[in-house]
């Protein structure tokens, strides 16, 4: 592995409700200096995106409303942790106010970046299985749409063309060959 570039300096350029942008100056290893712009959350705020199994075959998908391509997607639940909380305790909460199940059983596929030349993001990647029916009040906006898949159809899901985010994708085949192993 090559040796990470130095931090000359950082600043933040621009800063919003949720986000920020910040300007970072580096030096290489060979001496170039360049700057690199990246987006952040402004924090170390956790993120999970979970897969729930409500049998071995079927997932359950929500269809909300997507403000970067201003259209209802068809995806996985998902959100931040809230401060104190585990990853499997923001999981199994996310399920609960988004699909209304929680789950007996979580397991930790991977993590997950966006885009990693310019976006500070990880996103966690879970499975849910032996789910049971809770609910509770989330913070959308309006009631999200459930709606069951086979997990051995992704490409048909892809081929709605409801389903783009390319987390929800991966993760479906990243579930599909844990569950399938």
């Amino acid at each position: 592995m090559p040796k990470k570039p130095t931090l000359l300096n950082s600043c933040i350029l621009a800063q919003t409700r949720l986000f920020r942008i910040e300007s970072l100056d580096l030096i290489f290893s060979n001496g170039e200096q360049r700057n690199y712009e990246r987006l952040t959350r402004g924090g170390t705020d956790a993120a999970v995106l979970i897969v729930p199994m409500i049998d071995k075959e079927t997932v359950l998908l929500i269809r909300e409303y997507a403000a970067g391509v201003h259209r209802y997607e068809l995806g996985l639940p998902k959100g931040k942790a809230d401060p104190g909380e585990t990853l499997l305790e923001a999981a199994n909460r996310e399920l609960k106010e988004e699909i209304g199940f929680g789950a007996h059983h979580l397991h930790h596929l991977t993590s997950f970046s966006l885009a990693p030349s310019y976006l500070e993001h990880m996103t966690e990647i879970l499975v849910a299985q032996d789910l049971y029916h809770e609910k509770l009040v989330g913070d959308e906006p309006e009631e999200l749409e459930v709606v069951p898949w086979n997990i051995n159809d992704i490409s048909g899901l892809v081929a709605t063309g409801e389903c783009t985010e390319a987390r929800s994708i991966a993760a479906l085949y990243l579930a599909l060959n844990y569950l399938n192993s």
